[in-house]
């Protein structure tokens, strides 16, 4: 039996029940893509009923606020997901209509390959195959493949090998068959080699090195962030301003970031971790409750405590709300 033949019967017994799966409709499907590029099925899949209950079609996300956008993807991180999203409905818009290209849906912001990929052969069963983390493990331990999967060279070898295997007449199907693989048997730890249908001609269980594939170079230095956060109490309101353009929480809402610290304000935690993709942040939680009004920086504003939940925040900030209502 080939590759794809094993890979496509697995899938016809093992495959995901999935809504985004039950439907053609691009805009869903690209949905689903979207935030499950950087989150787990179990989370996503609130966010993605939330959002086609809220915004059923492109024209009804493209004509919401950045903000609704924001404060509706609060929880899931890698916020500028959700600002591309919100760009490119209105990209859609604009063209009249989702395109049925793979250079059209290329083009869309924040679409990369593999998006394309899954949407084009999804949607609309164009012959082109993904490439996730999921088919570079199954790729690189079945044909025994060192090539590092983080590497131009690397990309374009298992690229390639995708391609050649991808039936057709069946993309979408064997698409998703990859994934599900990859997620469900062929498990970054502890793998279920002994039930798999290809252990008998994958290389990396022949020549014992299941935990050895794929090979990754080594990844940038993390770096270390210090900051405080001091949440301002004055008769009922708080301070918080909006994240400027440029950075990852770009469009959120935090409260007053300073070096220094005020005087009478109270350590509510210290050393609260929280990790990005090229740096770890440790943030100490102040609140302080003036007697006076303090002056702000320029780019701040007061709301009503009461109203703080209509603003999209980055998790950091929600960590320190959790903190607040606590005590």
């Amino acid at each position: 039996m080939s590759f794809t033949t094993a890979i496509l019967q697995w899938f016809g017994e093992n495959g995901r029940v999935l809504p985004w799966r039950e439907t053609r409709d691009p805009y869903a499907i690209w949905l689903s893509e979207v935030i499950l590029q950087q989150t787990r099925i179990p989370q996503g899949m609130p966010y993605w009923e939330r959002f086609m209950r809220r915004w059923p079609t492109v024209r009804a996300l493209a004509e919401a606020t950045e903000d609704e956008v924001l404060r509706e993807w609060q929880g899931l991180g890698y916020y500028s997901r959700a600002r591309h999203l919100h760009d490119a409905a209105r990209q859609i818009e604009a063209m009249g209509g989702f395109p049925h290209t793979l250079e059209g849906i290329r083009a869309l912001k924040g679409v990369g390959d593999y998006t394309a990929a899954a949407i084009g052969s999804i949607a609309f069963g164009l012959p082109v195959a993904v490439v996730d983390g999921n088919v570079y493990r199954v790729l690189s331990r079945h044909f025994g493949i060192s090539t590092p999967i983080n590497t131009h060279e690397g990309k374009k070898e298992f690229t390639a090998l995708a391609q050649s295997l991808l039936p057709a007449d069946r993309a979408s199907d064997f698409n998703q068959a990859m994934m599900d693989f990859g997620a469900l048997q062929c498990t970054p730890q502890s793998p279920r080699c002994e039930q798999c249908p290809l252990v008998e001609t994958c290389v990396a269980s022949r020549e014992d090195k299941v935990s050895q594939l794929p090979v990754k170079e080594r990844k940038l230095k993390v770096k270390e962030c210090h900051l405080n956060y001091i949440y301002i109490r004055y008769k009922g309101q708080t301070a918080i301003h909006r994240r400027p353009a440029g950075d990852i929480w770009q469009g959120l809402y935090e409260p007053l970031q300073s070096e220094r610290v005020p005087s009478g304000a109270r350590l509510l935690r210290q050393h609260v971790k929280h990790v990005l993709t090229h740096r770890v942040l440790y943030a100490d939680f102040y609140v302080w409750e003036p007697a006076d009004e303090p002056a702000l920086p320029d780019d701040y504003f007061w709301i009503r405590e009461a109203d703080i939940d209509q603003y999209g925040i980055p998790r950091l900030v929600e960590l320190l709300l959790e903190e607040l209502w606590k005590e």
